[in-house]
């Protein structure tokens, strides 16, 4: 009989349209299958006639004998399908799933059929335990009964009728929750002012079981409910622990040093128990001191290594091409005009003439421009004056003023309806990626007044017509328990009355945080945003209150809407198109504008006298020689000879070596223009950027390569590409397949060199993407490396890292991974960028090699209270988190042994969380100490193999006779001595000169 016998709501069909990617990525011919004999982070149950085991690796679930042996799949690879529960009857498997999007019950079949869907919805259900009368699951979740928000609580599914109910109400996060035999009551862990393991009957209050802080999981009862197990993680030491409630006394019954996975154990007899630990399967027996024997298991998984051919790079074209990097575009009130940002300065469109005129020409950067509602000044933000302070010019005499200079950086300035002050938000200089407290500063200069505090990422404020309130889009967790979210409107009083939200769309996330609204109407009566990808209007009340339904207003891609002054026009960005849309009359038109720039790229010859040259391929320098330069690429290398033709450069105590390349940081305009010499300081040539706002990597991208401020070369994406539920200002939140088809267009059009998925988007929605992309010649990222190896994901991010599960499937609490995942990124070519530096490895360098602290780049290009706050955050660091920095020494051997299994490996460092440049060396310095990297592999991972990864082998990564001329000149030894690495006495990129004291000088 089956048990699962309810209806679907409507939204299943969702769900079956995703599926029909699934028949794209059957194995192919090129495809290679690997066998896993371990598991990192994987769960397992036990069938209730211990014959069976039910295993998870790799998000899928497979069957195994007790005994061991070949495991058998029971899901495909596309449902993330996590922590199996076995039904009593030994009938079904029951599990959380990942498959729609959001975190789900499912169960299916012993034999691998059947495969159902239990529950539905915009809510996560996880970590699901079978009632041992087989007519429940309890399960932990984030929904509520009065549709809010806050946190998880344990509920139950009734699995005939579907019937949910809530069994815990208390406002700490509640989870891993377990029926006893008896099925009278549940145990789970819970965070309530006095943390630990509670038991529950339904429909009774929870009484606590197990007093204990930490972090708790897996808690489960004895077959005869005397006693219970449970796990424990302090940071640095993961136990499996035994509780009897009758003598209140634990015992430890796993090993010193063991890695625990934070998982359920099962019970083979009352003295015997299987749990996983170490990738395995391990039985142990409680009454013995002996050690736990393994449980041997294969699973086969199928990797995708089809070739496709990769976007085709010009470096020697200076052709005119059109500026598509367009910041902020804002329309004045009287709709005639249009300021934006572009190639470093402000510019104005006149509607009707296409050749914009520049406001702004200097290497400073200028951006964020706001209208007075006058139409009689620009405010801003410029570095011009050191950080990125405010200014406003007066259009009628051109002069500029600054009327906030700040210790931090400001950005997103708003007027308010009288013209009287401006909003802005403050950032921490620590980390200029979007963090910002509102301020308000008077229009003519003063002292800016604090109006709310911290914010993570918001968008730029707007403000009602009355100047009562000020909207802005902003992150609402669901829970305490995962940082993810939606962005709502926040609703902020200027006379400091309560904040208050507010969501067109119940429990659906705005668009990307930024300039991408609300903005408020002038008359105060709709407000303009960017959902799903398009735009949309709502009314408002006078306090921001929606009083009518949305209105969707474009069909197209639309980003940074802006209003005209009589509220009955809205200019916005329609990918590489300005337009603006007629609200009386529903008709869009483009905005004709022709604005193109240039590659820099220079003449003449130039001679390289090189001591030594290391040339990104051998482990060897070449001696003596002389590195000829023709324009912008490398003409030959030769021995050295006194007297040829060419401007020379004497390195002839030194050594030349490649570019570096940076393969994972994310960048924001409003660093200013240091922030390209701070690249180029630190011998950085290129930069990879997974994940930014697309307009403001474009920019930079087109500013860097014009020449109009210094800086690398940039390899970019666009937004991070994520699902329901966003975490940062700059993820997308794609939930329907039209609006991936949207974002994809982007894609092609921006000419992007790269797409970046998010941990937070389905496998089935990340298939899709990843077969357009390779038909476009781009490779995809991806937080995951299973299954996305199984349909050609080219690369991951972090070795550990963010991971929508709670824990990660690649590195364990311990930062130990196993087999599964060694084979997975090394026998399916995907390129890994660890960020090693990020894990533990930053301030483990950090605090042991006080040269970092003292490097010139360092103490010449930061604040001095930015230096003195990494000092206090290491000291903290150890002090309070030394767990931290002890795992991290676990993460060396595994990128070593990645290596030798011939992985691909590149540094990045997941920058700013850490420093600009100074953390690409210090990562390049975890590879040889940690990794135990010779300082030549380190070396080809920073420059030829990023290239290669990039997909600019050819051009890039090593210096060879017709590659670019993008090189290092540096004192010492780097290839004995890799801190020499960071010595950087003159850069080149693209055969321009940049020497250091120039670089570290402020223009």
């Amino acid at each position: 009989m089956n048990p699962f016998h309810f209806s679907r709501p409507p939204y299943y069909f969702f769900f079956l349209w995703m599926a029909s990617f699934a028949t794209l990525a059957q194995p192919r011919p090129d495809s290679v299958t690997v066998t896993l004999t371990e598991g990192t982070n994987m769960a397992m149950a036990l069938s209730p006639d211990k014959s069976t085991l039910a295993l998870d690796v790799q998000g899928t679930i497979w069957s195994v004998p007790v005994a061991g042996g070949k495991a058998v799949p029971l899901t495909d690879p596309y449902n993330d399908a996590r922590q199996p529960t076995w039904s009593p009857d030994g009938t079904w498997v029951a599990f959380q799933s990942y498959r729609d999007g959001n975190f789900h019950l499912w169960a299916v079949k012993k034999d691998g059929s059947g495969l159902k869907q239990l529950t539905y919805g915009i809510y996560d259900e996880r970590e699901p335990h079978w009632s041992p009368d087989g007519t429940q699951l309890v399960f932990s979740s984030d929904r509520v009964s009065d549709n809010s928000k806050g946190n998880y609580n344990i509920w139950t599914l009734d699995v005939a009728s579907g019937a949910l109910t809530q069994v815990t109400h208390d406002p700490a996060d509640e989870y891993f929750p377990s029926w006893s035999p008896d099925g009278k009551q549940i145990i789970f862990a819970a965070e309530r002012e006095q943390p630990g393991i509670y038991t529950v009957v339904p429909g009774q209050e929870a009484t606590l079981l197990i007093p204990k802080a930490g972090e708790l999981s897996g808690a489960s009862w004895s077959p005869d409910g005397t006693t219970l197990t449970y796990n424990a993680s302090t940071g640095s030491t993961t136990q499996l622990i035994r509780y009897d409630p009758a003598t209140k006394t634990e015992t430890v019954l796993s090993t010193t040093g063991e890695d625990v996975f934070p998982f359920k154990a099962a019970w083979l007899t009352g003295n015997e128990l299987i749990y996983t630990a170490d990738g395995q399967l391990k039985r142990k027996r409680i009454d013995t001191k002996r050690k736990p024997k393994a449980i041997p298991f294969q699973a086969d998984v199928t990797l995708d290594r089809t070739a496709y051919e990769r976007k085709k790079y010009d470096f020697d074209d200076t052709t005119p091409r059109p500026a598509k990097g367009i910041m902020g575009p804002v329309v004045s009130p009287d709709g005639t005009k249009v300021v934006f940002t572009a190639l470093g300065n402000l510019w104005q469109l006149t509607l009707g003439n296409p050749t914009p005129e520049k406001l702004t020409d200097d290497v400073y950067v200028e951006l964020d421009p706001a209208w007075s509602p006058d139409g009689k000044f620009l405010t801003y933000v410029s570095d011009r004056s050191g950080n990125m302070d405010l200014w406003v010019r007066d259009l009628s005499t051109g002069t500029d003023k600054c009327v906030a200079d700040l210790p931090g950086y400001a950005m997103f300035p708003s007027w308010s309806p009288d013209g009287t002050q401006i909003a802005f938000y403050e950032n921490d200089a620590r980390n200029v990626w979007g963090k910002g407290a509102l301020h308000v500063v008077a229009a003519t200069g003063g002292e800016p007044k604090k109006l709310h505090e911290e914010l993570f990422v918001p968008s730029k404020p707007t403000w009602s017509a009355d100047g009562k309130t000020i909207a802005l889009s902003a992150l609402e967790h669901y829970s305490g328990r995962y940082r993810e979210g939606v962005s709502k409107v926040l609703l902020v009083s200027p006379e400091g009355k309560p904040d208050r939200w507010m969501s067109p769309l119940t429990n659906r996330t705005l668009g990307t945080r930024g300039k991408n609204g609300p903005v408020w109407s002038p008359d105060g009566r709709k407000m303009a945003y960017i959902q799903d990808g398009l735009l949309w209007t709502v009314q408002v009340d006078p306090q921001g209150n929606p009083v009518g339904p949305p209105r969707r207003l474009t069909n197209e891609l639309s980003d940074v809407p802006t209003w005209t002054g009589d509220s009955q026009t809205i200019v916005f960005l329609a990918i590489d198109q300005l337009k603006r849309v007629d609200l009386l009359t529903g008709t869009v038109e483009e905005i004709p504008m022709n604005l193109s720039w240039s590659p820099e790229k220079p003449s003449g010859t130039v001679v390289i006298h090189a001591g030594r040259l290391f040339d990104g391929k051998n482990e060897h320098y070449r001696e003596n020689v002389d590195v000829v330069l023709e324009g912008n690429r490398i003409r030959d290398i030769l021995p050295h000879q006194d007297g040829r033709n060419g401007t020379l450069v004497d390195a002839s105590d030194k050594v030349v070596m490649p570019g570096l390349f940076e393969m994972h940081s994310h960048q924001y305009t409003g660093v200013g223009e240091i922030l390209g010499r701070t690249w180029l300081s630190y011998g950085i040539t290129s930069v990879r950027e997974p994940g930014a706002d697309p307009y403001d990597a474009l920019q930079r991208k087109e500013a860097w390569s014009s020449g109009a401020q210094p800086g690398p070369r940039e390899f970019f994406t666009g937004n991070l590409t994520d699902g329901e539920r966003v975490y940062y200002g700059l993820a997308n939140s794609i939930s329907t397949g039209g609006q991936v088809e949207l974002e994809l267009e982007r894609a092609a059009r921006l000419d992007y060199d790269m797409i970046k998925t998010y941990v937070r988007i389905s496998d089935l929605m990340q298939e899709r993407i990843t077969h357009f992309a390779h038909e476009h010649g781009i490779p995809v990222s991806s937080h995951e490396i299973y299954p996305s190896t199984h349909y050609g994901v080219d690369m991951v991010e972090h070795i550990g890292a963010t991971s929508r599960r709670g824990y990660s499937p690649k590195l364990t609490e311990l930062n130990h991974s196993y087999q599964d995942v060694i084979q997975i990124i090394a026998q399916s070519g995907i390129n890994i960028t660890p960020t090693v530096a990020l894990t533990g490895g930053f301030y483990t360098e950090y605090t042991r090699d006080t040269t970092i602290q003292t490097n010139r780049q360092f103490l010449a290009l930061y604040p001095a209270a930015y230096v003195a706050g990494m000092q206090q955050s290491a000291a903290m660091i150890s002090k309070i988190r030394p767990g931290y920095l002890e795992n991290y020494k676990a993460v060396g051997p595994t990128i070593r042994t990645l290596l030798d299994n011939g992985a691909r490996i590149t540094p990045g460092t997941d920058s700013p969380f850490i420093p600009y440049g100074t953390s690409l060396h210090v990562e390049i310095h975890n590879f040889v100490e940690d990794g135990k990297f010779t300082p030549f592999e380190a070396l080809r991972s920073a420059t030829l193999w990023s290239a290669e990864a990039i997909g600019v082998g050819k051009d890039l990564g090593s210096l060879e006779p017709g590659k670019l001329a993008d090189l290092v000149i540096v004192s010492g030894d780097p290839l004995q001595r890799i801190e020499d690495t960071w010595n950087v006495e003159t850069v080149f990129k693209n055969g321009i000169r940049y020497d250091i004291d120039a670089l570290l000088t402020k223009p």
